[in-house]
Formats: structure tokens, sequence, C-alpha cells
């Protein structure tokens, strides 16, 4: 798992609990943005259709369907995000 915040990887072999946080900068590790169902582009920011809507992303939650996030899950949105931040640019070319 990697944390969402300073990009620590913990390794890790439980599921966090709400108040679990990351070694490195204090993250909670039970939140969305460290969710294999995290995804900004959606209305609720979450793929999982039976999840409750989380106001905060990055706080701890109790989200019975969490599953932590892997390094292709977390490089696969800095990726979206990059693509999204140069057509952005492009358009004021």
């Amino acid at each position: 798992m990697i944390c969402h915040q300073c990009g620590h990887e913990i390794a890790i072999t439980w599921v966090p609990g709400r108040l679990d946080t990351c070694s490195a900068c204090s993250a909670y590790l039970h939140c969305c943005l460290n969710c294999r169902f995290y995804e900004p582009t959606l209305s609720s920011g979450c793929q999982e259709p039976q999840a409750e809507y989380v106001q905060d992303k990055a706080a701890g939650n109790y989200c019975e369907f969490f599953q932590p996030g892997t390094k292709v899950e977390v490089r696969r949105r800095e990726a979206q995000a990059e693509e999204a931040r140069r057509a952005f640019e492009d358009l004021f070319r």
C-alpha cells in the first residue's frame, strides 16, 4: 500500500482500521484516497455502488468496502491527472 499523502510504501498484512496512520506522515490509512475503489472522476468518488458517500476523502472512515490500493492503481490515477493537466494547458496555448 502507498500512502496517499507522502507516497511512503507501507507493507501491510491486514486491512487498516479507521484510526491506523502512516508511520511517515501520520495520514489516515483507512480513507478513500488509499482505497482501491477511489475514483476522483465519479461524483461520489467511489467505484463501489453500495458504499455510503464520504465527505472528507482523506479522513479515516468506517467504510466496509475499503480495500488497500496498489502501486498500479496509484500510478494510473497520477497518469490520469497528468493527462488532464496537459489537456487543460493545451487549451490555452
